[in-house]
Order: C-alpha cells, then structure tokens, then sequence
C-alpha cells in the first residue's frame, strides 16, 4: 500500500501484552485511565500500579464480602478476571480513539536490540564479555530459581477450622433459648489446611456444667451423646453441614462439640478427657425451657 507523502496510515493500538505489561488488574486499569503516551512515563505507569496494589484487590474483596459467594478463591479469581477484561477493553477503546503517535506503546524491540549489542558488543574487551555473560547466567539462574519457588511452594503452618454458624450461615443468630425437643438448626463447618486429605469426625455431646467464678473452675455434672458424624475433607477445602438437634431436657445447658482427626477416642473416655482428648472444641451455652 502507497502513502501520499505527508500521510500517516493509522495502524490499530498496540496490544496491551505486546511490551506493555502483563495483563495484571492494576496495570490494566492504569492502562484504561492513561491511555495516551504524555499521560505518564513508563516509570510513572510502573509506580502508581503498584500502589494501586492496595487498593484494587481489597475492594473488590470487599465487594465480595456483601455477595453470596463470599471472599472464597473462586470468587476472588473470577472477581479479577473479569475486571482486568474490563479494564483492557476500556483501554483498547481509549488507544484507538487517539492517533497512533500518541498512543502509549513500550519501543520492546529497541529495548532488546539495545541489551543485546550492549551484552554481546563484538568490539567489547573480554573483560566485559566476561561479566556481560555473568550477567546473563545470574538473570537466567534468578529467573529458574523464581519459577521453582512458584512451582514448588513451600508448606505453611498447619491447622484445622473448626466453626459453628447460626442457620442464615452467619455467626449470629445461634439458637439459644428453646423448648425442650423442639428442633434447633445450626451450621457445622470445617475448613483442612493440613496439606493432605482427612476423614475428620465431629462430635456433639450434651452437658450440664456448673462455673464457679471463685475458683475459676468448670465442672461437668452429666454428659450424654447428642450426635457425630464423618467428613472427608481435601486440603484446602471448606466443607459445611448443615445440622438439626434437640436437646430433650432443660437440665443441659451446654452443647459441646468436638473434631477428631483420624484419631478417636473409644467410649471409655467420656467428659473432660474426651474433650481434652479432641482435636478442637467448641461450645453453645442454651438455656432449655421446660415443654
């Protein structure tokens, strides 16, 4: 194709993953506000999507917060996902409106042709040859050793979560104050961090416990089964059950429930040492009125 001279044939805007940057939520958004090449320099560009960093990420978890997905990795991946397209989307529309001399581009291929002559300048001393290919190896073993940390993290601290909600699935609203036999509903959650899959069992036990505030002491007067069941659950995974009770009579004032990794006690033990003998416990204190 000919040009008359003093035309410019419009070409469309650059990607923004050719020389701009990846495809990350800041920079995409610094992308949608400054499409134009005076905007901000490229280090500016750089700056400010790192500070964005505390922002962009955190609101949109908050965001999630008040939906019913929740701040889960699911949400949060497609969360992000779907505001970097967003983002790119507005900033290939603002590029292309503008002519293609001020639109923001990253001269990539002069920055490589730059750094190769400068690391293999054939009228350089072997002295900087020398260093020049140090420098290449130590890029290459910097970059091996980021890749297999990515790839092979390393395990964290270890631990189970063991919670109750009340039936709307928040911690509020616990049944508390109820006729005896009446049918009570609560959640039962579990949540393995363990790095392996475990077959957990929770426990439910029915108390009648006394506190005195003098000796600062707990004594459990009666203890009966109330429920237990089996979860298996892959490592970081959540698994929620929902779960009905009644408690039969007003002489227990206190639902315990226990988590057992892989390890349960026999019916030998029974009160405090079963508890003592859980992997976690948690407690309902229920005032059960007569029928």
């Amino acid at each position: 194709m000919c040009l008359r001279p003093g035309t410019e044939r419009e070409s469309p805007p650059d990607p923004l993953w050719r020389g701009d940057g990846p495809l990350h939520p800041r920079y995409a958004l610094i992308a949608a506000l400054f499409p134009a090449r005076d905007d901000l320099d490229g280090i500016e560009r750089v700056a400010l999507s790192f500070g964005l960093s505390i922002a962009v990420s955190p609101l949109i978890g908050l965001a999630l917060n008040y939906t019913p997905w929740g701040i889960r990795l699911d949400p949060i991946l497609t969360s992000l996902t779907l505001f970097t397209l967003a983002m790119v989307g507005i900033a290939w529309y603002r590029r292309l409106l503008l002519p293609a001399g001020e639109r923001f581009s990253v001269p990539a291929r002069e920055m490589l042709g730059a750094a190769r002559n400068e690391l293999f300048d054939p009228e350089a001393t072997p002295l900087d040859r020398g260093l020049s290919a140090l420098l290449l190896v130590s890029i290459v073993v910097a970059v091996a050793t980021t890749a297999y940390v990515i790839a092979v993290p390393k395990e964290g601290e270890h631990f189970t979560e063991f919670y109750i909600l009340g039936p709307g699935g928040k911690a509020a609203d616990y049944p508390t104050d109820f006729a005896a036999n009446s049918t009570q509903t609560l959640i039962v959650g579990v949540g393995n961090h363990e790095y392996r899959e475990i077959n957990y069992t929770v426990e439910a036990l029915l108390l009648n416990q006394t506190f005195d505030a003098r000796t600062n002491t707990s004594t459990i007067h009666a203890a009966e089964p109330l429920d237990q069941f089996t979860l298996a659950v892959p490592h970081n995974e959540t698994r929620e059950v929902v779960w009905n009770f009644t408690v039969p009579s007003p002489d227990y004032n206190r639902v315990e429930f226990l988590l057992f990794n892989e390890t349960v006690p026999g019916p030998a033990v029974t009160g405090a040492d079963r508890i003592n003998a859980s992997y976690r416990d948690l407690h309902l204190w229920v005032r059960v009125r007569p029928v």
